[in-house]
């Protein structure tokens, strides 16, 4: 019965009609690594699919669900359960949904586990060959296959670890595939030609510079609603390079959000120190210098996590998480988004980040981070990206670090263990000794992101301008000229680093452009 989901691992979203009961059961794996969508009208019809597209073509209404596009101009993606569009909804991770003549239910069988504060598995207990094991069944199992399987290389921590087992620990060999840029701050593929040597891989690079970005409305099509994150860029072109040597690869996703791995996850300690200054000095003379640095366009620059910090610092755990996180905040949607809009009176899309963390509300601090970013960006942001850029290359990539197994290990472990100061993804760091030498394991983190904010001032200025123009602002009816002309003036003239916020924008106009032609 329902209770097949829990002897599965794996990532799924699947179908079946029990004949006997005549009762559909749906049901979507427990990371949301694979997509499922569905449009159910009372006593008419449940249509479902991989794609928004695919229910769509079966004559749902087409309405657009203006809450969800208010929540994805503050998130660049839009949070499941909702899609852009009023009729249809994503099911979420973890749980499955039945359909009969007694109507529609979904129920949620599995989820994080989340230990409450001071219950986590002793630091004395854990042992790094352990995890190395658990790493090594996780992969394993992953790499069982009727086809060559290749790896994706960023150069980070995740997917060296992960290549790392399959080459020293499982003695196989591996072609890995990495999408260098032409710009130093950004570009891993030094480093990840480094692993490459060291670990013996067969490897195969490409540098993505502004003339070779893909056409960027087809690319932004393939995801069916607005989708902001620009890392699809080199994650398709990368994907195109795999599948030009293999059908299946092997990545590093979910390392951050499951070994703590991302500046927010130290960044909230720090605070804690923060806020035992004088409220009137950090107000009136930090903040103040702070937010006077210099506009860098570096990745992850110094004044960047400066400002985004004394911007949240203040702040409880919750809102201050949320505040690294936010695109346009519910202050600037005021001044985005015309009167009109707000005649559906929409809620504030913190409420998203708030209803995880209450959830989660008994929990050491950085396990209601670690468990918020599964439930939001690692769901809706990183895994879409990852699926679609890599199916839209007839790629199957697979996530070995998301195991449910390991997951469920690494969760219950000490939260001491997992960062030391302003270290972060330690646990993995330390497990990965005798696997990988230290210019690897203690490299900074960049992320696998293309110098955008320079390219928008350089090669891709005159699409931006074109894409972003007043016609086009104006035909959309419910955004407002002068603010998104400030945008791009603030971000030519390097007053800021606006590059979020214009393809947060640049993605929508997109979306709105194509489902009007639709």
């Amino acid at each position: 019965g329902e209770e097949c989901v829990s002897r599965l691992n794996g990532m799924f979203a699947f179908a079946l009609w029990d004949a006997n009961r005549h009762r559909l059961f749906i049901a979507r794996d427990r990371l949301g690594i694979k997509p499922l969508f569905y449009a159910y009208e009372p006593g008419k019809h449940l249509i479902f699919g991989s794609e928004i597209k695919a229910v769509l073509k079966a004559g749902v209404n087409r309405e657009c669900d203006l809450q969800a596009l208010y929540d994805y101009l503050s998130l660049m993606y839009v949070p499941t359960p909702a899609t852009a569009y009023k009729a249809i909804r994503k099911l979420p991770s973890g749980c499955w949904l039945t359909c009969s003549a007694n109507g529609l239910e979904i129920r949620e069988y599995w989820d994080l586990p989340i230990p409450a504060a001071g219950q986590e598995s002793s630091p004395e207990a854990f042992s790094e060959d352990e995890l190395i094991d658990r790493l090594q069944a996780a992969i394993q199992r992953h790499m069982i296959a009727d086809v060559p399987v290749g790896a994706l290389l960023s150069g980070g921590l995740d997917s060296t670890t992960v290549i790392a087992v399959m080459a020293r620990k499982l003695n196989v060999p591996v072609q890995t595939f990495t999408m260098g840029f032409d710009r130093r701050s950004y570009d891993e593929s030094a480093d990840a030609r480094l692993v490459a040597e060291t670990l013996g891989t067969k490897h195969l690079e490409e540098v993505l510079t502004a003339d070779r970005v893909p056409a960027v409305p087809e690319l932004l099509a393939m995801f069916d609603e607005p989708f902001a994150d620009y890392s699809a860029i080199p994650t398709f072109l990368v994907s195109r390079l795999a599948a030009s040597r293999v059908k299946v690869v092997l990545t590093g996703d979910g390392g951050d959000e499951i070994f703590a791995g991302y500046p927010t996850h130290v960044a909230y300690k720090v605070a804690e120190y923060y806020r035992y200054l004088p409220s009137s000095f950090r107000e009136h003379v930090i903040k103040p210098l702070v937010n006077a640095l210099p506009t860098s366009m570096e990745r992850i620059s110094f004044d960047y996590k400066a400002k985004r910090f004394v911007t949240g610092a203040n702040l409880p755990l919750g809102p201050g998480h949320y505040s690294w996180k936010v695109i346009f905040t519910e202050q600037d949607k005021r001044m985005l988004v015309s009167p009109d809009f707000y005649e559906i009176e929409p809620e504030d899309t913190y409420r998203i980040f708030a209803r995880h963390f209450a959830r989660a509300r008994d929990a050491h601090p950085l396990n209601q981070l670690l468990y918020v970013d599964a439930k939001t960006f690692l769901l809706d942001d990183n895994l879409v990206k990852v699926d679609r850029m890599t199916m839209a290359n007839s790629l199957e990539a697979r996530v070995p670090l998301l195991d449910y197994e390991l997951v469920e290990y690494v969760t219950l472990l000490s939260p001491r263990l997992k960062t030391k100061g302003l270290q972060t993804k330690v646990l993995l760091r330390n497990a990965a000794r005798s696997l990988l030498p230290s210019s690897i394991r203690r490299g900074k983190k960049k992320g696998f992101t293309p110098p955008l904010p320079v390219w928008l001032k350089k090669g891709l200025r005159e699409f931006v301008l074109d894409i972003l123009s007043e016609r086009r602002i104006r035909e959309i009816g419910f955004l407002s000229e002068a603010y998104c002309r400030s945008l791009l003036e603030d971000h030519f003239r390097g007053r800021k680093d606006n590059n979020r916020e214009i393809w947060t924008l640049i993605a929508l106009v997109c979306w709105w452009e194509r489902e009007g032609a639709a």
